[in-house]
């Protein structure tokens, strides 16, 4: 009965933990509870020698010669890496403004707020279908080695990669909303999928079934009226962003036509040797007290 019992206290402990969610890994919007069970919605996964598989074979054979080019391959392995600083790291140049913690705190929440969500969404429906691995069924090595033992008894359909890259692509995409922007930021995003295809651990039907996960989760979190909140700020945030560095670059552009001073304020009016505070000079912030 103590074991039971301290079992159960664990449980409830974890429960809690999960659904509120931490410093690190946000806040999901919701518990596994709250979301439309996916084992519902997807189909299974085709049988393995089924003439569906012939598909799923035929892209693992693609991946494999993907890593013959040394960036496709080197882009692959950034993306087996699932933390946030992989999706600013590879989606920030696309977004049009950097994104921080100190810099962008309304962006950079309500991203580790939507990544906080995506594991609720797959972890379960991987158990239903029990789904082996490509590399388990060929016996064959990765392109991340040291990750193999890790997922090698864990389900492969769907793709929880692709899960969280393709919903934070969604959310850039709702936040920086020019068509240019938009179709850097999904095309990276289905990139990201498709890194799990070169990778060797996922095939491309996993992959495709992420991606439909990540649009069922995230037609929910824009329903959801803190995430509609965020959003606002968000988008506030990311214009306001946009616009200083657009009247900075405008400044130096006329500074550096006319000759004039190199040292500007971040607002982008000019400063002088003698200025004081965070500037920018040579194209880089300094300080100077």
């Amino acid at each position: 009965m103590k074991r039971l019992s301290l079992l159960t206290l664990s449980l409830v402990i974890a429960a809690q933990v999960f659904a509120a969610g931490d410093e690190k890994n946000g806040h999901a919007y919701f518990t596994k509870a709250e979301l439309p069970d996916m084992s519902k919605i997807l189909p299974p996964p085709p049988e393995f020698e089924s003439a569906r598989f012939v598909a799923d074979q035929s892209m693992h054979l693609w991946g494999k010669l993907q890593r013959l080019d040394e960036a496709r391959a080197a882009q692959a392995q950034r993306d087996a890496v699932y933390s946030m600083e992989t999706i600013i790291t590879e989606f920030g140049p696309l977004f049009g403004v950097e994104i921080t913690k100190e810099g962008t705190p309304e962006i950079y929440t309500i991203l580790q707020d939507v990544g906080a969500s995506c594991d609720s969404i797959h972890s379960d429906v991987k158990k239903v279908f029990d789904r082996r691995r490509p590399y388990t069924y060929y016996n064959e090595g990765t392109l991340v080695p040291e990750k193999e033992e890790k997922h090698r008894y864990e389900g492969s359909y769907p793709s929880g990669h692709t899960v969280f890259g393709w919903t934070c692509a969604l959310l850039l995409a709702d936040i920086n909303t020019s068509p240019k922007a938009m179709e850097a930021l999904l095309a990276r995003g289905y990139d990201f999928g498709e890194s799990r295809v070169i990778a060797g651990y996922h095939w491309q039907s996993d992959v495709d079934a992420g991606r439909m996960a990540g649009n069922v989760l995230y037609q929910m979190i824009r329903n959801n009226e803190r995430f509609i909140g965020q959003l606002e700020k968000a988008r506030a945030e990311f214009k306001a962003k946009q616009a200083e560095a657009t009247k900075v670059a405008s400044t130096r552009a006329v500074a550096q036509a006319e000759g004039t001073a190199r040292i500007y304020r971040l607002d982008g009016t000019p400063a002088s040797e003698s200025s004081r505070g965070l500037l920018i000079q040579d194209n880089k912030k300094v300080v100077r007290k």
